[in-house]
């Protein structure tokens, strides 16, 4: 039976998802309570349907923090694992993982072998050397050496150094059939993989990736965004060749034309077999605004500075997908009708992100998964 390595989509089955955790040497340090609080109820909703592995430098810690708020069944789903760490974002210091599977049974191999996951461990460096983030570099291959990654079904993956080629999983979206999404203005920003061309580049996704196509977006980059403009936080793949992506409605939104012109990027695509994919628009939320202290939904003055909110950054796992919110009420449900007309069958569960944006990203950001 042939057999092929792909870039799996995020709604196929899952292991579990891995998250690394904030403490105090952090830039979390100024709502380190808050979002310890974020943190606790995302294990609390992705335990509910699967394991979740947490990398932190205090280990006893968060495992008495998550023992005293969870249930004994779900304390049994967690793994912590101590790690040295500069900061939280597991999507891009996190594994890219590629799965090897049948081709002749829809991707459903019964007798999958041990080597069946093979993880990408890419350069991670601080979004093109942006922050410090030489601890974080080294995470996955410390989780992976500790057995974190482990399962019944797999044994234990096997680990691809790519340490030569700067790559987020923010970065990229698959639709598990061979395309893979990214923006233009993401992977040829400075300080990535120069002096690579976009050719040279898509060559190399194409490579390691195991990608059939690479389509490159232009429009579309997030206020407030400081990965270059990461497609987590713009468009998401769904089944059935759907993409959900942010509109804004407001026509006096510095976004707006810019997310206009994605609009129309969107419409013109077309799937390998030639039609046009189904869209569905995530409303984009109203602006909120930082001022060093105090969380605005006006802009009073250049301190103020625009957060990157976004409802396209939630997190799909087994049975349900994990909904950012930002107490707005109409965006916030018009969000979440949104995602589960994408995702029929899963159950849709809300979570306010208004912390965690204040760090520039949002629950996707905070997340990896590892496919089954």
């Amino acid at each position: 039976m042939k057999r092929d390595i792909c870039l799996p989509a995020e709604w196929e089955p899952q292991s579990l998802v891995m998250l690394t955790w904030p403490h105090q040497a952090t830039d979390w340090k100024p709502f380190l309570q808050d979002i310890t609080e974020t943190y606790v109820q995302m294990v609390s909703a992705i335990t509910r349907y699967e394991p979740v592995v947490i990398a932190t430098p205090h280990p006893i810690q968060v495992g008495a923090l998550l023992g005293g708020r969870l249930p004994k069944e779900q304390m049994t789903k967690v793994y912590i694992c101590h790690c040295k760490t500069n900061d939280t974002w597991a999507r891009d210091h996190g594994p890219i993982t590629l799965k090897e599977r049948s081709s002749g049974n829809g991707g459903t191999d019964t007798n999958r072998s041990r080597s069946a996951l093979t993880m990408l461990d890419f350069r991670f460096n601080g979004w093109g050397e942006k922050f410090q983030a030489d601890l974080d570099n080294l995470v996955t291959r410390q989780l992976h050496a500790d057995g974190a990654f482990d399962t019944a079904e797999n044994g234990t993956p096997r680990l691809s150094d790519n340490d030569d080629f700067v790559l987020e999983g923010g970065a990229i979206e698959s639709d598990g059939k061979g395309t893979v999404f990214t923006t233009s203005f993401c992977l040829l920003a400075p300080n990535r993989n120069q002096p690579l061309d976009q050719d040279e580049i898509e060559e190399e996704l194409r490579f390691r990736l195991k990608a059939k196509r690479i389509v490159w977006l232009h429009h579309g980059s997030l206020k407030g965004d400081d990965t270059d403009g990461h497609i987590d936080t713009t468009v998401r793949l769904a089944p059935d060749d759907t993409i959900l992506y942010n509109k804004c409605y407001d026509s006096n939104d510095e976004q707006y034309e810019d997310f206009l012109a994605l609009e129309e990027e969107l419409r013109a695509l077309r799937t390998t077999d030639g039609k046009p994919y189904r869209l569905i628009p995530l409303p984009q939320p109203a602006a909120i605004y930082d001022n060093g202290g105090t969380l605005s939904d006006r802009k009073e003055d250049d301190s103020y500075e625009r957060l990157p909110a976004t409802y396209a950054n939630f997190l799909i796992i087994n049975g349900a997908v994990i909904v950012p919110t930002y107490n707005q009420p109409n965006n916030d449900k018009a969000a979440c009708k949104a995602i589960a007309d994408a995702f029929p069958g899963r159950d849709i569960v809300p979570i306010d992100s208004r912390t965690i944006i204040r760090q520039h990203g949002s629950i996707h950001c905070c997340t990896m998964q590892v496919p089954l």
